[in-house]
């Protein structure tokens, strides 16, 4: 496959899954219901399959209502059964992906196959991002300025790609728990008198960048490959100065919002020596 063509795979697949994800939530979200009028104590919302068949089996209703109840409730746990086995295939079918055409991305801890198929298949093109702020901003890990006279300060991104966020956000936990420069980067932040979520919100500002750099060294690789008939993309000068959270220089947001358009004009690739 082509360099886009993997892309588009992999969004196409990634957006299945996460279809998968919200359907799986939903049927948990009836069966817990048909639960919650079986069982006197009701259940608790961590259903799983095979958790909920327990449930059951103990109870055994003797109107027409509960009975009806108890068949129904036997059916959102088929249905369960099957998004679990689905969600499993898909999982594995993204893996068999990226095994096949490799990202950098994948070498950053905290990101597996799913959450690096979100990445790629979210960004697109890296070219059309013309620095690591940029990226930042569409990412909405880049901080808004909310300042007023001498009081700086910064308020919460809510805008930018959520799946991308969320893809950031589940890194950053990975990272902050287990030791590492992502769990330095962390614990300097406390210590510099920030909150925990400051201190997360900043770690994630800093992944963003770790991101960045990665999807830039894919496509570096990918024009080296190409030879010099191959096709022109971003300098590389706008990539993070490290491979580290702690590597990158800036907290600084961007004026406004990132540009979402998928497919402005590149610009000339500057490819590495």
């Amino acid at each position: 496959m082509q360099p886009d063509d993997v892309v588009t795979v992999l969004k196409l697949m990634s957006d299945r899954r996460q279809q998968l994800v919200e359907q799986r939530i939903a049927s948990v979200n009836r069966l817990h219901q048909q639960l919650q009028d079986l069982l006197p104590g009701g259940a608790s919302r961590r259903l799983t399959a095979t958790r909920a068949r327990e449930l059951l089996a103990s109870v055994r209703p003797r109107d027409t209502v509960g009975k009806a109840r108890k068949q129904l409730a036997l059916e959102h746990i088929e249905d369960l059964e099957a998004l679990d086995k689905k969600l499993k295939q898909a999982g594995k079918d993204l893996a068999a992906v990226l095994k096949e055409h490799p990202s950098a991305v994948q070498d950053i801890r905290g990101l597996g196959p799913v959450t690096t198929a979100v990445i790629l298949g979210e960004t697109g093109d890296v070219r059309r991002f013309p620095s690591k702020a940029h990226f930042a901003s569409y990412t909405g890990t880049a901080p808004i300025d909310a300042s007023s006279g001498d009081n700086i300060r910064h308020r919460l991104n809510r805008g930018g790609n959520r799946r991308l966020n969320f893809a950031l956000h589940v890194c950053a936990l990975v990272q902050m728990t287990h030791p590492g420069p992502g769990r330095d980067y962390y614990l300097r932040k406390i210590a510099a008198g920030k909150t925990p979520l400051e201190a997360m919100r900043c770690l994630k500002r800093r992944l963003s960048d770790v991101v960045f750099r990665a999807l830039l060294h894919d496509l570096a690789k990918r024009e080296a490959k190409a030879g010099p008939g191959g096709h022109s993309g971003a300098t590389l000068q706008s990539s993070a100065s490290g491979p580290t959270p702690a590597a990158s220089p800036s907290d600084r947001s961007l004026p406004g919002p990132a540009n979402n358009d998928a497919t402005p004009a590149p610009k000339a690739l500057s490819a590495p020596a």
